[in-house]
């Protein structure tokens, strides 16, 4: 894990989104697509809101969220929604987005659906994921009710996963997409996430999802 320490959160977005900017270009050098996966909340949006407008060939880079609540994307708790009204506009509007939501059915009826409409943009090439207080990422949840499958290097690359306190079903992407990306960062705020980043680094990947992906990743932390 390398860990990058900003003196404030919006040097911390601007570099952030330049520096997956430089990560996609990269790729593009290399092959036709490539493909970014990014993470829903509020955190993220500055990122997006930069990154949106700088001069990529968004014709040839998949989108998609690391995981998605099980709500239409009028509802104001769909990531996709956040996704369309941050990142895909602008100049990135050109990009191809990879939905995780069908509407009118339950997750466990569209999921086969919607893993193949993923996979055709694996390993992914830049993941940007969050990080909760409870050390979670993506839907990777501790106490999850699929949580132990979703992390086994076997597990399918999409799973529905259910948890207390969370009010609907989630789709998350798996440890083993998760931890295959080419260049992965992670983007965390304030104190609390950051001793929660530290506490991680000691416990049972079961208690500390984030720990499935830190070994190849960059963290990017401001106050």
């Amino acid at each position: 894990m390398e860990l990058r320490e900003y003196p404030d959160r919006e040097l911390m977005m601007l570099s952030l989104a330049d520096r997956i900017a430089g990560d996609l270009g990269r790729h593009l050098r290399r092959h036709d697509r490539v493909s970014l996966s990014v993470p829903g909340g509020s955190t993220p949006g500055p990122v997006f809101d930069v990154l949106c407008d700088l001069e990529i060939e968004w014709s040839r880079v998949s989108i998609m969220l690391n995981d998605e609540r099980w709500v239409p994307e009028s509802s104001e708790r769909s990531n996709t929604r956040l996704l369309r009204e941050h990142l895909l506009r602008g100049r990135a509007a050109a990009a191809h987005h990879v939905p995780l939501f069908r509407d009118g059915a339950e997750p466990e009826e569209a999921i086969d659906a919607l893993i193949g409409g993923i996979e055709p943009h694996l390993p992914l090439s830049v993941l940007l994921l969050g990080m909760g207080e409870d050390m979670h990422t993506a839907s990777l949840i501790p106490g999850a009710d699929r949580l132990d499958e979703a992390l086994s290097d076997s597990a399918p690359p999409l799973m529905v996963m259910r948890a207390q306190g969370v009010p609907e079903p989630r789709v998350t992407l798996t440890a083993p997409v998760l931890k295959g990306a080419m260049d992965t960062h992670v983007v965390i705020t304030g104190q609390a996430k950051r001793e929660a980043l530290e506490r991680a680094q000691d416990l049972p990947v079961r208690e500390a999802p984030i720990r499935a992906v830190l070994g190849n990743a960059t963290v990017h932390w401001a106050e």
